[in-house]
């Protein structure tokens, strides 16, 4: 099949699979989706502030494939990454919510991964480890006739030190305790050695941000990172996380006279001094880091000259972007807007290469998209490896993907929903609120299950039901999406 021809899309696994009667926590909806540059592994973050990684038993593959037999990714660890805060000096909350996670450059075989909330972000380091079992002694063994009483003397020999205040010997209890050794013999051929991961906060970048954070990029020089909030991006190095460098201040002197806020920001996937960063009018800004320190001035804007659609109330709100994507081959950009996904040709600044049609059913109800505040929903975009085909969330747990070449405006709608294929019997989920992220860590898989497209019927779509975050695989067609507290994966 040709990488340039709509993809026939196959459901693969499914993460904590929910029927629609379950009741999910608003902790446990998943709220950031990232693999990492090579699809080696996946990490998903919830409101609740967990971040759980899923690792690919397959072996990695070092250029673009497809394949019959996609990836099949396992549970490998998970951690709080953040706690609920209370600003004092605003008498705020500071709620735990994931917002973006991304990966970094790994080193001597751990894991390097940056996750933020609203105001801190932070370095986690995640690394394997070999786990031995331990043999536990029994602390009570048969004695017989003629030893009882030398095991009862050798007790009360012990008696005869200094006793704690409360009358109660303590260090007998803590000299048997801390005797449990690994046993030798239980060691064996490896059989009670298993692997395990552990995860390790190495660095906080905080108090950097008087608004919520809503993006994180790292850059291609493996070093630095940007972090944008609805004024400002800063620049920070990963090593040195006390300062760091504000690059774009779009304050303005009277806030009164403030137009637009900035909604995402993206670092160019080759060009360490080329970034992108979006706005609430729909605009889309290049920035060379080369030609200023202060990068306000000297961005290149994109904007769509001649937008589709009739004036009205709801113009400019749905025309804030979202995501902003780089395509791989450096050339193009990829936004979503609440209406629309757009391609760009960064040597084309007056309008998108091609203009994809997502909620066009919709317009008619945009007033009842107002009134619900569904109309501020905020929508990923993602790209395919090979940069020829382009995903995106809708309603109704919809997803739609479209393909780079003539007559692709249609696209293909995917519905990841678990009525499409069998249910598989799971154990009550705890609702603690420590608990595993949302039963993630018992995943069901199949392959070879054709998924039906769904038809965008204008009548049929269920607000509640909202697919928000997804991301696509690096090296092959397979792309990773949330609905609620569910994690589903596809390939084509």
């Amino acid at each position: 099949m040709s990488s340039s021809s709509p993809l026939h899309w196959n459901f693969s696994q499914v993460f904590g699979e929910r029927t629609p009667a379950d009741h999910v926590d608003n902790i446990d909806i998943i709220s950031a989706i990232e693999f990492d540059k090579n699809g080696d592994h996946l990490a998903v973050g919830d409101r609740g502030g967990r971040v759980v990684i899923f690792q690919n038993n397959q072996p990695p593959k070092h250029h673009y494939v497809t394949s019959k037999q996609p990836p099949e990714y396992r549970y490998k660890t998970e951690f709080q990454s953040h706690e609920p805060e209370f600003d004092y000096l605003k008498s705020v909350d500071i709620e735990e919510k994931i917002n973006k996670i991304k990966w970094c450059t790994s080193l001597n075989g751990s894991l390097f991964i940056l996750s933020t909330n609203n105001k801190t972000i932070k370095l986690w380091k995640v690394k394997g480890r070999k786990v031995k079992k331990v043999k536990e002694m029994d602390l009570n063994p048969p004695v017989s006739a003629e030893n009882s009483l030398l095991s009862e003397t050798s007790f009360i020999s012990g008696e005869t030190k200094s006793s704690v205040s409360n009358g109660h010997r303590l260090e007998w209890i803590d000299n048997t305790e801390t005797s449990i050794s690994p046993s030798s013999e239980g060691c064996v051929n490896g059989q009670n050695i298993k692997d395990a991961a552990f995860a390790r906060c190495r660095k906080m970048y905080a108090h950097a941000h008087d608004y919520n954070i809503n993006s994180i990029s790292i850059n291609s020089d493996g070093e630095t990172f940007i972090s944008a909030d609805d004024l400002r991006i800063n620049l920070w190095n990963l090593e040195v996380s006390d300062q760091c460098f504000n690059m774009i201040d779009t304050k303005p002197s009277n806030m009164d006279d403030l137009t637009e806020v900035i909604t995402a920001a993206e670092f160019h996937l080759q060009h360490c001094n080329l970034l992108a960063y979006s706005s609430s009018r729909g605009f889309i800004r290049l920035v060379d880091m080369r030609q200023s320190a202060l990068c306000d001035a000297s961005a290149i804007m994109f904007r769509d000259a001649d937008p589709r659609g009739p004036k009205s109330f709801f113009t400019e709100i749905v025309a804030s972007i979202s995501s902003i994507k780089f395509a791989t081959d450096g050339r193009h950009i990829l936004s979503r807007d609440y209406m629309n996904l757009k391609l760009w040709d960064m040597r084309m600044q007056s309008s998108p290469v091609v203009t994809y049609k997502v909620h066009e059913h919709l317009r008619p109800k945009l007033c009842d998209l107002y009134n619900d505040d569904a109309i501020f929903d905020k929508f990923d975009c993602c790209i395919s490896g090979d940069g020829r085909h382009f995903a995106t969330g809708s309603y109704s747990n919809n997803m739609r993907i479209f393909f780079n070449g003539v007559g692709s405006e249609e696209g293909t709608t995917v519905e990841a929903s678990g009525s499409s294929h069998r249910k598989q019997p799971q154990q009550a989920a705890s609702r603690a609120r420590r608990s595993s992220l949302s039963n993630l860590a018992r995943g069901f898989y199949r392959q070879g299950n054709d998924v039906s497209d769904t038809g965008m019927n204008e009548f049929s779509w269920d607000l509640n039901s909202k697919l928000l975050h997804l991301a696509w695989h690096p090296k092959t067609n397979l792309i990773a999406c949330s609905t609620g507290n569910s994690l589903f994966m596809y390939y084509a």
